[in-house]
C-alpha cells in the first residue's frame, strides 16, 4: 500500500528586524545628504536668479520685468543648457521628456552635467520644478556609493531609500514620500508594506528634518477657511477636478507632438535655444508670475485677486502649462509636479472669481487634484499636493471624490511622456542604468 506524501508546510516568511535596524543609519545619512544636495543647488541658482534679474539687469538698465529682459534672459538660459547637453560629459542624463519622476540610477559622470543644467534652469526662470533632475542626481549618488560600501544591499533598495530622502526634503515631510512608495509598491511583494518602508521612510524623515533646519518650506496658498456646506460642495469639488483634468488631458495630447516637433530641429543648442526663446515670449506675454517653477508665484496669486479677472487668472494658467509643455519637449532639465500645481491653483481662482459661490478653498483644492492628477497619475500625491496647498482638514472629504473623479476621467489616457528614442537629437543619448 503506497503512503501519500506528507504536504510541505512552507515556513511563514519573517522580516530580518536586526536587517532593518543596521540600513536605519546608512538610510538616514542619505536623507541627510539628500536635503543639503537639494539645498546646496536651491541656494546656488537662487543667487544666481537674483544676480540675473537684479543685479545684472540695474547693471545694464534694463528693468527686469521687461519684455525685452524677459525674452533675452530666457534665450540665454536656453543656450546655455544646450551647450551642456551637447557638450559635457553624460549629457546632464537622458531626455527629461521620456523619463517618469524615479527613472533608472543615473552614473555619476551623468551627474554633474545635471546639477548644472537645474542650477541654470532654476535661475533662469524656465517653468520646471527641480524635482526630476534632484532625485535622478541624489539616486545616482546613493547607489553608487551604496553598492560599493555595502553591496550586499541590491539598487532598488538604495534607489528607493533616496526617492524618499529627495521628497520628504522637497515638502518637508516624510507623508509624500509614503504616500509615493506605496503607490509604487516596490520591493518584495512577501515582505509587508511597512517593513518594504522602513528604511526609505527614515530617509525621508532625516531628509524632512535637515530641510526644514535650513528653509521655511510653505507650500500652502492664503485663501479663507473653508466650512463644509453639503453635498453641494462634493458635486462642485467634481466638477471642478474633472475640468482641471480635463486641461490636464489636453497638455497630454499635446505633449508628444511638441516633443517630436522639437526633435526635428536635430542639434540640441539649437533646439533649446529655440525653447528658450518661446519660453521668453510667454514670460512676456504672461509676466513674470508665469515664469521659474510656481510655487512662489502661486502664493502671489491671493494678492492679485481683488484685481484680477476669471479671464485674467484663465490666462496665467494656459500660459503656465503651454510654457510647461515647451520646456518639457525641448529638452531643458526640470519636473513638471511645480508648474502643474501652479496651473490648478489659478484655475481655481478662475472658477472663484467667475462664481464667488463657490468657496475659494475648495476651487483651488480640487484644481489642484485635477491638474495634478492628469500630470503625474499619482493619486496619493495629487491629493497630498491639494492638502499642501490647502492645508484644511474639511476638504478631506470633498478632495477625496473629486480625486476619484479625475482617475475615472484620466485613467487608460497617455502619460505626460514621450516614447524612449522618440527622434532624439545628437548629444542627448539616453545615458545608461548603473
Amino acid at each position: 500500500m503506497t503512503t501519500a506524501p506528507e504536504p510541505v508546510v512552507e515556513e511563514p516568511f519573517r522580516v530580518p528586524v536586526a536587517g532593518l535596524v543596521r540600513l536605519a543609519v546608512p538610510a538616514a545619512i542619505i536623507g541627510i545628504g539628500c536635503a543639503l544636495t537639494l539645498f546646496a543647488l536651491s541656494w546656488l541658482a537662487k543667487q544666481l536668479e537674483g544676480w540675473v534679474w537684479d543685479d545684472l539687469s540695474a547693471a545694464v538698465g534694463v528693468s527686469s520685468d521687461s519684455a525685452l529682459w524677459i525674452i533675452g534672459v530666457l534665450t540665454a538660459t536656453g543656450l546655455l543648457i544646450g551647450l551642456v547637453v551637447r557638450y559635457v560629459p553624460g549629457h546632464a542624463g537622458p531626455d527629461p521628456a521620456t523619463q517618469e519622476l524615479v527613472a533608472a540610477p543615473l552614473p555619476l559622470r551623468v551627474l554633474p552635467g545635471l546639477a548644472l543644467a537645474l542650477v541654470l534652469m532654476l535661475a533662469g526662470g524656465v517653468s520646471l520644478g527641480p524635482e526630476n533632475p534632484i532625485i535622478g542626481i541624489n539616486v545616482g549618488l546613493a547607489v553608487a556609493f551604496g553598492l560599493r560600501f555595502l553591496p550586499k544591499v541590491n539598487a532598488p533598495v538604495w534607489l528607493a531609500i533616496a526617492v524618499s530622502g529627495t521628497i520628504g526634503a522637497m515638502f518637508g515631510t516624510p507623508v509624500a514620500a509614503a504616500l509615493l512608495l506605496s503607490e509604487l509598491d516596490a520591493g518584495d511583494r512577501r515582505i509587508p508594506l511597512w517593513d518594504r518602508l522602513f528604511a526609505p521612510l527614515v530617509a525621508a524623515t532625516t531628509g524632512a528634518l535637515t530641510m526644514l533646519q535650513l528653509e521655511d518650506l510653505d507650500l500652502s496658498v492664503d485663501v479663507p477657511a473653508y466650512t463644509y456646506a453639503g453635498l453641494k460642495d462634493l458635486g462642485l469639488a467634481v466638477v471642478i477636478a474633472l475640468g482641471a483634468a480635463a486641461v490636464g488631458l489636453i497638455a497630454v495630447y499635446l505633449f508628444v507632438p511638441m516633443h517630436r516637433i522639437f526633435q526635428r530641429i536635430g542639434h540640441p543648442v539649437l533646439m533649446l535655444t529655440a525653447g528658450g526663446l518661446l519660453l521668453g515670449l510667454l514670460g512676456a506675454l504672461g509676466g513674470e508670475v508665469t515664469l521659474f517653477k510656481g510655487l512662489s508665484q502661486m502664493q502671489e496669486l491671493p494678492g492679485l485677486a481683488a484685481t484680477t479677472t476669471a479671464a485674467g487668472f484663465l490666462a496665467m494658467a494656459g500660459i503656465k502649462l503651454l510654457a510647461l509643455l515647451v520646456a518639457a519637449t525641448s529638452g531643458f532639465r526640470g519636473g513638471r509636479i511645480f508648474p502643474a500645481l501652479f496651473v490648478g491653483v489659478a484655475l481655481g481662482f478662475a472658477v472663484h472669481t467667475l462664481w464667488d459661490a463657490v468657496p475659494l478653498a475648495l476651487a483651488v483644492g480640487a484644481g489642484v487634484v485635477g491638474i495634478v492628477v492628469a500630470a503625474t497619475r499619482n493619486g496619493w500625491l495629487s491629493l497630498f499636493m491639494a492638502v499642501a496647498v490647502v492645508p484644511q482638514v474639511s476638504l478631506l472629504i470633498g478632495l477625496l471624490l473629486a480625486t476619484l473623479a479625475a482617475w475615472l476621467l484620466v485613467t487608460n489616457r497617455p502619460p505626460l511622456l514621450a516614447p524612449p528614442g522618440d527622434g532624439r537629437a545628437p548629444g542627448r543619448e539616453r545615458a545608461p542604468a548603473a
